[in-house]
């Protein structure tokens, strides 16, 4: 007798998840675990009922994946464009780095083509200068980026006149964003933890070309793990089901930890936390 795995009986139910691990199973030429696989069912579910997955318009999990080909497999719109980055540049726990000077993902999308916008990414290794990790590669004015300044402050753009908006979220790894709506000029921005709202803010659009690992030409040397576009959204709740789905990763890639198809997925979470973190269990 066969046995054959069917979408479904391994946890995935959801239909984005089964195509997004389906094709990331192709580039990498094998399976992916259970756990990944069921923490990316996780991810897609959790935004769903959080009312942000509409807006996401492209998204890529740089982590998780065997390989560097299934990496840059999208999870939401078109794949990214992979401008010198080597098999050797990627950690399937800790993501994609960067070199600082000439390798970045074009997104293949543009700013200025909607009422609203965010920009999100995940940093697992972060660096102590300035830092500019996301943005368009042209213009001043109406530019998007996000990046953190020499201050340890989370400095955003987005769309606006009023030049860069500096916010203040402690330098830290883990998630950033920012998120802009034309119609009210809500300027939100999330880093560290914590998020700040402010506004009004007047929109001054550009069209340019939405880069990851590069602000116009400033490239990042650091690593990152996720990275979404799209429609303004709720931060907090994106940074929560990122900081999950990476939580979970790690809770995968640990060894001596049981399988994830054996554990409670809350507590598998909580402890991939603690490892992402540098914590053991005893």
């Amino acid at each position: 007798m066969t046995l054959r795995w069917v979408p479904g009986w391994n946890g995935l139910n959801e239909p984005e998840a089964v195509s997004y691990v389906a094709a990331v199973e192709a580039a990498d030429g094998q399976e992916l675990e259970f756990g990944v696989a069921r923490a990316i069912n996780d991810f897609v579910t959790g935004c769903k009922s959080d009312g942000i997955w509409d807006a996401i318009k492209a998204c890529c999990i740089l982590a998780g994946a065997r390989t560097l080909d299934g990496a840059l497999v999208p999870l939401v719109g078109a794949a990214p464009t992979s401008n010198n980055f080597v098999a050797g540049d990627y950690d399937r726990e800790t993501g994609l780095k960067g070199d600082g000077s000439t390798k970045y993902l074009d997104s293949g999308l543009d700013s200025g083509t909607a009422n609203s916008d965010h920009v999100s990414a995940y940093i697992t290794e972060g660096v102590t200068s300035t830092s500019r990790f996301i943005g368009t590669i042209s213009g001043l004015t109406g530019r998007i980026e996000i990046s953190w300044s020499t201050s340890s402050s989370l400095l955003v753009a987005c769309q606006n006149l009023g030049g860069d908006q500096t916010r203040s979220h402690t330098r830290s790894n883990g998630f950033a964003g920012v998120s802009s709506n034309f119609s009210t000029g809500a300027l939100a921005t999330r880093g560290g933890g914590t998020s700040v709202t402010g506004g009004p803010f007047s929109r001054a659009v550009i069209t340019s070309r939405i880069n990851i690992f590069r602000y116009s030409s400033f490239y990042y040397p650091g690593r990152l793990a996720f990275y979404s576009i799209g429609e303004a959204l709720d931060l907090e709740k994106l940074d929560n089901r990122v900081t999950r789905l990476m939580n979970l990763i790690t809770y995968t890639q640990t060894a001596g930890l049981p399988d994830l198809a054996t554990m409670d997925i809350d507590a598998a979470a909580y402890i991939g936390g603690g490892y992402r973190v540098g914590g053991t269990l005893s």
